[in-house]
């Protein structure tokens, strides 16, 4: 059972915390906890503006996110890890390999397709992203429950 789910992009204020935020929504359960981290952390940054805007469109508090850098005690704690690109996924088992084996991308039950990054981009872009994480996190939930 994947009771710690931890989301990882680069930066950690576009992909992951929304990708965290929207997941935490579609459980919306106490036994399960969501958080996010980044490769390159833009460390104590909120999340995007961008992002946060779409998120408060839907009723969703982005607010308490701060951008943290991705640790080795947080792969130990996580028992799902899912990243955003097979970039993510090869560093990470480059630097952690004893992470292997819970390491997956979002994007894996529609067919390992990678979350692009909507960084200093237009609404569009984050709009886009933001309908890949909802299917993506869809399509986790029946192996979350």
């Amino acid at each position: 059972m994947f009771r710690r789910i931890l989301f990882v992009c680069i930066g950690n204020i576009c992909r992951s915390p929304m990708a965290e935020i929207v997941m935490r929504d579609a459980l919306r359960r106490d036994d399960v906890t969501c958080a996010s981290a980044g490769l390159q952390a833009l460390d104590g940054h909120p999340i995007d503006p961008m992002a946060a805007e779409l998120m408060r469109g839907r009723g969703l508090d982005p607010d308490a996110h701060r951008a943290r850098q991705l640790t080795p005690a947080m792969l130990a704690e996580a028992d799902l890890v899912l990243v955003m690109e097979r970039a993510h996924h090869a560093r990470i088992l480059r630097e952690a390999p004893q992470a292997s084996g819970k390491v997956l991308q979002l994007g894996k039950w529609r067919g390992d397709i990678d979350i692009p990054d909507p960084y200093r981009q237009q609404r569009p872009a984050f709009e886009h992203v933001l309908r890949l994480v909802d299917d993506c996190v869809a399509g986790w939930r029946p192996y979350i429950r």
